[in-house]
Parts: structure tokens; sequence; C-alpha cells
């Protein structure tokens, strides 16, 4: 996630401070990472810096003083041009999923293996459901939705994995002591 360009879009709604900014990514991003505080100031400095987002003034509420920020042209060039280039399929597999099923089939004995993949298996169905009554809620925004669909079509995609990856370990263990 390019978090910049993320804060760019959301400074396009209109001036936030840094504060602002965090729960706003917090609430439109609910499946997200959560930001640090730490990390919305450092990316609001450099992208004040290279000039995609001017300082317009500070407010002092209860606590420190903040100060908000605001899109410049250059800036909404920037963000323009990020939304609309295409993301590359990613070249490689980098789930950790991915490499604990590969070290328990080499390391561990095929039961072991399979109780793992099971295991993985039931963790996966559990949480579409719990994704599946976020979205499914009344109070269910189309954030919210949005990003239970995105999780819920991942979390898919591993759970046939998995279940592929189990019918191949049984397949095998057959043929090698058949």
């Amino acid at each position: 996630m390019s978090t910049s360009h993320v804060l760019l879009g959301l400074l396009a709604a209109g001036n936030r401070h840094g504060y602002e900014l965090k729960r706003a990514h917090d609430a439109r991003l609910p499946r997200a990472k959560p930001l640090a505080f730490g990390q919305v100031y450092a990316t609001l400095g450099r992208l004040a810096r290279d000039g995609l987002v001017i300082a317009t003034g500070q407010e002092r509420e209860a606590g420190p003083d903040r100060t908000s920020y605001q899109l410049t042209g250059q800036g909404r060039e920037a963000l323009d041009r990020w939304l609309g280039a295409v993301e590359p399929p990613a070249p490689y597999v980098t789930s950790t999923l991915f490499a604990k099923v590969v070290v328990a089939l080499l390391v561990a004995d095929v039961s072991a293996a399979r109780s793992y993949l099971v295991a993985q298996g039931r963790a996966h169905t559990d949480r579409l459901r719990e994704l599946t009554a976020v979205k499914t809620a009344p109070s269910a925004t189309l954030d919210d939705v949005v990003s239970a669909d995105y999780a819920i079509a991942h979390l898919d995609a591993d759970l046939r994995w998995l279940r592929t990856t189990l019918d191949r370990v049984a397949d095998w263990h057959r043929e090698v002591h058949s």
C-alpha cells in the first residue's frame, strides 16, 4: 500500500490535520493495518517537502497544536497518476501461509502437515464467517462491505489452495505407500 497516495486521496476530500487523516484512513480502510501517528506525520512531512501538500494553518483543541494540510495541484496530479496506473500482478508468492505450508511439508511427516492444513482451513473458514457477518450487518457501510469482499476473496482463494494442497498430499501419500 502506498501510504503517501492514500493520504493524498484523503486530502482530496478537504483539508485535514494528521490526527484526522489517521482516523479517516482507519475508518475508510477498516481491514487494512492501522496507520501509526508517527507514520502519518512523517509521510506528511515528505509530501510537504515534495510540494504535494501544503500546511494551511494550525488549530489548537484540548491538546497540542494541529497543523492542517491541503492537497496542491501537483499533489492532485500525483494522485491521478497513481490512480490511473494498473498494478502489476505480484510476481512472487510472499504469503506467510504459503511459506509455512511448504516448510511443514519439508520438515514434518505427512500427518503433521495434513493436521496443519486442516487447522489452517478451519481458521480461514472461521474468518470467512466473521467477515460475512461484518458485511451483512445492518450498520455496515460501503467501506465495510468493499473491504470485507476483498478479504473474503483472498481468504477464499487461500482456502481453495489449502484444500487442493491437502488433496495433493493425500494423493502423494497414497502413491508412495501403495
